[in-house]
């Protein structure tokens, strides 16, 4: 990011990895928490997906946390990065098979169909999210 927009951003800086590290800190518990959820939308050509559920909730908290340590704070958002593109697939699989939650209500499924596909876009916000904290800066240089 250019100079001029990482003055104002600089604020936002430290908080937003605060709510980063909470987004996936909580996610990676809901795989443990509603872990069939999770495994219904691994793609069929992948094996073993209860185990593949709880790999990558236990992989989202520990780079949830990793974040907030300054050591790791820059390994945890490039494997934060890895990660994303790793559940692409499961994202795209989502999408086109418009696999959306039974608990969602017949009126709010062309919603819920158009949320899928937004999704998608959505992973590149927050791999950029994440790369923010890729940079070397003096409060994450080791």
């Amino acid at each position: 990011m250019s100079d001029h927009i990482d003055a104002p951003l600089a604020r936002l800086k430290r908080p937003l990895l605060y709510v980063m590290s909470f987004v996936y800190i909580v996610a990676g518990v809901l795989h443990f928490v509603a872990p069939k959820v999770y495994a219904r939308i691994i793609p069929p050509q992948l094996p073993r997906p209860l185990m593949l559920v709880y790999l990558s909730g236990i992989v989202e908290i520990v780079l949830g946390i990793g974040v907030l340590l300054r050591r790791t704070r820059r390994r945890s958002a490039w494997g934060l990065i890895a990660l994303l593109l790793a559940v692409f697939p499961a994202n795209v699989y989502m999408a086109t098979n418009e696999m959306i939650p039974e608990s969602v209500p017949g009126q709010a499924r062309g919603i819920a169909r158009i949320a899928l596909w937004a999704r998608l876009p959505f992973q590149g916000v927050l791999i950029l999210w994440a790369w923010w904290y890729t940079r070397v800066t003096p409060e994450n240089a080791k």
